[in-house]
């Protein structure tokens, strides 16, 4: 009677061994979920945030919901796409080494310079929008917003020195302030929102949104980071990009409805600044953020796919787009929301094309079977292609005309 159907006494002392070997199976494929879905957010949202008021200012709320939908939705299927690339892949890669090892090596060295192009534009991009924050924080106007920009970068170069420790560390705090910051804007600015600036529509510049929220969603490059995170529990990776493209459309959706709605056309090109202190301290969050995961990207690109020693992958990340960030500005034509549509058409129009066949190239010659499979949808695929060209043509006319 003692044992029944093989269960005795003796057994009793390994139910609770078994079950916290489970919990802490549980409670870390919990915390590689979290740490992953705040690092593919942290990349996504970004600098990119505080343009797109300005922009849909500029050609109107329902043109720009328009394209936070459609390019919200391109994206999270290019990131699809190339999580199932780096899981049907035995070794790490970052993108360049993914675009050499399937489409050969002129792609791998287009995809090098896509990332190091958009990579740079984007941390020049940070470092404006937060030189420019900090100076309007502290001084009120953006007289000290050099001395602060370079301060920041040196201060993520020490971050950044540390690698994915400092993004594992401090890259949920920063997305769960970012979280917690929309959700004050939300309820404080919503009674303020003014129906009648929803409705404004200019056709002349239904195409000024497009570049800075390419360059919004543009986060591909922390898919690789994100594969390094999961580890062995690959089943994530899916979970993690739908998480994170989710909360990145309704984050910049609510953020911009909410801004917009109450600025209308006063909206500036830095849309905190028209917030309160509070909010500006937001804008600071959001590019921390994405800063830490984007110099991980672009240190372990160097370092993985280049073969760069740790200290000269490190100078490329940190000390590079300083030195450039200091001469742009100087040129008043590269203002905050023109360095982030340059970055988004070239990054992630170059990127996006590459990526769409990678993924073909990736299933005819898969090392493994993945965790899921994306079907190829050839006239899906074209649409994204034609955005992407219709983005870089754009952009290179813009730039023409401005200069």
């Amino acid at each position: 009677m003692d044992r029944i159907s093989g269960f005795g006494p003796e057994d009793l002392g390994s139910i609770p061994s078994g079950l916290n070997l489970r919990d802490e199976k549980m409670n870390e494929r919990t915390k590689k979920y979290v740490v992953g879905s705040s690092t593919l957010i942290g990349m996504c949202i970004g600098a990119g945030v505080l343009g797109i008021p300005y922009v849909a200012s500029r050609a109107g709320f329902l043109v720009s919901v328009f394209y936070l939908l459609f390019i919200g939705g391109m994206v999270l299927l290019l990131n699809l796409y190339l999580g199932e690339t780096a899981l049907r892949t035995k070794r790490n890669h970052q993108l360049t080494g993914y675009a050499r090892k399937y489409l050969g090596k002129k792609a791998g060295k287009a995809m090098n310079f896509a990332i190091l192009f958009g990579g740079y534009a984007a941390i020049v991009a940070y470092l404006v929008g937060v030189g420019d924050s900090i100076s309007f924080l502290v001084f009120g106007n953006l007289n000290y917003s050099l001395l602060f920009g370079v301060s920041f970068g040196i201060f993520m170069s020490v971050l950044l020195w540390h690698g994915t420790r400092s993004l594992k560390r401090y890259e949920k705090y920063g997305v769960l302030a970012i979280l917690f910051l929309l959700s004050l804007i939300f309820f404080i600015f919503i009674g303020k929102v003014d129906y009648g600036n929803l409705g404004y529509i200019n056709l002349s510049s239904v195409l000024v949104p497009l570049g800075v929220i390419l360059f919004a969603f543009s986060s591909e490059s922390a898919i690789p980071i994100v594969s390094l995170i999961i580890k062995e529990e690959k089943t994530l990776m899916k979970k993690i990009i739908f998480t994170s493209s989710i909360v990145s459309i309704l984050f910049y959706l609510l953020f911009t409805f909410v801004v917009f709605g109450a600025m209308g056309s006063q909206t500036p090109e830095i849309a905190t600044f028209a917030l309160g202190s509070v909010f500006v301290i937001l804008g600071i969050f959001t590019m921390f953020t994405s800063h830490l995961s984007l110099g991980n990207a672009l240190e372990e690109n160097f370092q993985f796919d280049d073969r760069f020693k740790k200290s000269k992958s490190w100078f490329f990340v940190c000390v590079a787009p300083v030195l450039i960030y200091v001469v742009v500005s100087f040129f008043p034509y590269f203002s905050f929301t023109k360095i982030l549509s340059i970055g988004g058409v070239f990054f992630g129009g170059t990127i996006g094309i590459l990526s769409l066949f990678l993924i073909k190239s990736a299933k005819l010659r898969t090392e493994r079977k993945p965790e899921y499979s994306i079907p190829i949808n050839w006239v899906i695929i074209s649409i994204v292609a034609i955005v992407f060209i219709a983005g870089v043509f754009q952009e290179v006319s813009s730039i023409i005309k401005g200069i």
